[in-house]
């Protein structure tokens, strides 16, 4: 992601594996957990609960189908899995504005669902997200924001974000001047759009 400069530069420089989850708040939206009985559902916690983590199709209101990789192994269970980025990579995160706003990569490997369906994903109801971060030594840490939404395209796609929690650091909602300020409330930034605040294009160095 790159709200105000990146938040990739805290998943890429602090981890070797990250992934980026989003899941309803509990409590909001009374059939979050029934199964879906048409079509397809609109994000991973719609699935039967006994599924098996894996590749699936879901379809945010508003949105074509989309296959992503939903967890169901994770605490919770039901998280859609919207960015994984490992170490050894080959994406370089420098794409347009038009690549990042549909996506790519490979749901099985490293990818980006995309600002447009993220921005309809999380319109549908009250989401959290969770970015888990692995080390070389198969350390995990996580760090979750009990609210979590994308807003749309002509506003930029900024981030908004609510309570921080987690064993891992706070990157984005508190000041950190060496890795892009802070990122909450920040717009989304391109080689192509740079919407960040600071002097020069930060999506240049790091990605979007």
């Amino acid at each position: 992601m790159g709200f105000q400069s990146s938040s990739l530069v805290f998943l890429s420089v602090l981890s070797m594996m990250a992934l980026l989850c989003v899941a309803p708040v509990q409590g909001n939206g009374a059939l979050a957990h029934k199964k879906v009985e048409r079509g397809f559902p609109k994000d991973c916690s719609n699935i039967p609960r006994d599924s098996p983590s894996g590749v699936h199709v879901i379809q945010p209101a508003g949105s074509p189908p989309r296959v992503v990789w939903c967890d169901m192994d994770t605490e919770g269970k039901g998280w859609t899995i919207v960015q994984r980025n490992s170490y050894n990579t080959e994406i370089t995160w420098k794409e347009s504005w038009t690549t990042y706003k549909y996506g790519f990569g490979n749901v099985q490997q490293d990818y980006w669902l995309g600002n447009e369906y993220l921005s309809l994903l999380t319109r549908q109801n009250t989401y959290k997200v969770r970015f888990v971060v692995e080390d070389k030594s198969n350390n995990t840490r996580y760090t979750e924001y009990d609210i979590f939404s994308v807003e749309d395209e002509p506003s930029g796609y900024p981030l908004r974000l609510g309570r921080y929690s987690g064993d891992g650091e706070d990157y984005l909602t508190t000041y950190h001047s060496g890795l892009g300020g802070i990122h909450d409330n920040m717009k989304f930034s391109t080689t192509d759009k740079d919407q960040d605040q600071t002097s020069g294009n930060c999506a240049s160095s790091y990605g979007g």
